[in-house]
């Protein structure tokens, strides 16, 4: 399968990877910051943005993700040495496992999926999907000219962003579609999602959690150093579940952060 990415900037290669019914452009707003250190890669995952789908992904579609996204990470590589991966939601998620594998030199996830309390939680966050893609589907055809009001797109994007004011009118309108069209919803996300239980503790790990986050609460963050120990938990106030939008210029310092090996041994903090 062929991914459909994009490549920017000079440097250590980050691989950039987006959540459930979103795209590559989703890291635009930091991509251009993160370019002039880094050799920044973003990709549509199969079935979003302009990638393929499976043929037939079922239950087993996060893992069939998984192993694509392993596969393209690899093969955009510099030759210099393992990339490192960033990623929002179900793009974190994929981050964190490449790095339990030691597929990567550095993971950093944001919001990232799977570290729900159990699975009254995945269901309530999958709700929410649910319930969104059926709001935006009343608006059917009407959705482009309703969203030119701020009084509709805002609410609409607040789920989502904590400052729908800094998404674009095109940008939004492009989302509001992906949520109603894509299929990832209603095949395979709400399979279960394995983390796993034994990790590669010499990968750094860097987990950053939006305070208003309203999908995926920042709650969560509490559990993520049962999986990796080694990890860096960053609390990030005054964003939200994509936390790119709100708050570049913050998001790119921490994906930098992030990327950079440690020179004298690897210190977690919270």
């Amino acid at each position: 399968m062929q991914l459909r990415h994009d490549v920017i900037g000079d440097g250590p290669t980050l691989v950039l990877v987006h959540g459930v019914i979103h795209r590559r452009q989703a890291w635009s707003v930091v991509a251009d910051l993160l370019a002039p250190y880094r050799r920044v890669v973003v990709v549509d995952l199969p079935g979003h943005g302009e990638s393929d789908d499976f043929d037939q992904p079922g239950s087993e579609r996060i893992a069939m993700m998984l192993d694509e996204l392993s596969a393209f990470v690899q093969q955009v590589g510099d030759g210099s040495g393992p990339a490192h991966v960033a990623g929002n939601s179900l793009g974190g998620y994929l981050a964190l496992c490449l790095a339990a594998r030691g597929e990567v030199a550095t993971a950093t996830a944001l919001s990232p999926a799977g570290f729900w309390r159990g699975h009254g939680e995945q269901s309530r966050a999958i709700g929410r999907f649910t319930a969104l893609r059926a709001a935006a589907s009343t608006m059917g055809e009407r959705a482009p000219s309703l969203f030119r009001s701020r009084l509709v797109r805002y609410p609409s994007l607040a789920p989502f962003f904590a400052h729908p004011s800094h998404v674009s009118y095109e940008n939004a309108v492009v989302d509001l579609n992906s949520l109603r069209t894509n299929t990832a919803l209603d095949d395979g996300i709400d399979a279960q999602f394995v983390l796993p239980s034994v990790t590669d503790p010499s990968v750094p790990v860097t987990v950053a959690w939006g305070t208003r986050d309203l999908i995926l609460p920042a709650r969560q963050r509490h559990r993520v150093r049962d999986h990796f120990p080694q990890a860096r938990v960053i609390t990030v106030p005054g964003v939200g579940h994509v936390p790119m939008t709100d708050n570049p210029e913050l998001i790119a310092s921490i994906l930098l952060a992030g990327s950079t090996v440690p020179t004298a041994g690897f210190t977690s903090g919270r």
